[in-house]
């Protein structure tokens, strides 16, 4: 009989559990369940609009020029602060502006990749602002062709010194 009590008790335990669970649900309005995007803001209303996110260096030779603009626009409401620029190698250093970029402003990525290495380009530099589009990626490529060595041969001398003797 104790057990048939007991069972009873805990089944009717559960079942008003249950029955308050499907009452009290995610989207009651409660403020507890999934976010809903109608009451998000923005954190920031700064913006960084590129004008591209790939430079492509075609062929260069070894020694040549690495360097390289991306220039940007603040698109937002508020200043853009960007907070750190890296490269994805120690060949590849960019260079961002330390100022915040005032809205409506513009400003300049530099990138210089270091050309004494030969072969194929394919490296990023990674920034980070405080622009509501989050971290932006840019691109630099291309190929960096050896640098074509001078020989300089003797021109026609005369030899000097005693001749060689053949002894046999």
């Amino acid at each position: 009989m104790k057990k048939l009590i007991l069972t009873l008790g805990l089944v009717a335990g559960l079942s008003a559990l249950t029955i308050a669970q499907e009452v009290h649900n995610a989207n009651d309005g409660h403020g507890h369940g999934a976010a809903t995007t109608d009451n998000v803001q923005p954190t920031s209303l700064a913006d960084i609009k590129l004008d591209k996110t790939t430079h492509d260096y075609g062929n260069l030779k070894q020694g040549d020029n690495g360097e390289c603009e991306f220039k940007f626009v603040n698109n937002g409401k508020e200043p853009l602060v960007i907070t750190n620029c890296m490269g994805s190698c120690g060949c590849t250093v960019p260079q961002c502006p330390k100022e915040p970029i005032l809205p409506g402003k513009s400003g300049i990525i530099k990138v210089k990749y270091d050309t004494q290495r030969v072969g194929g380009i394919y490296k990023t530099v990674t920034v980070n602002s405080n622009a509501k589009s989050g971290t932006q990626t840019l691109t630099i490529k291309g190929n960096i062709e050896a640098k074509p060595v001078d020989v300089a041969f003797p021109e026609n001398q005369t030899p000097t010194g005693a001749p060689v003797e053949k002894k046999g």
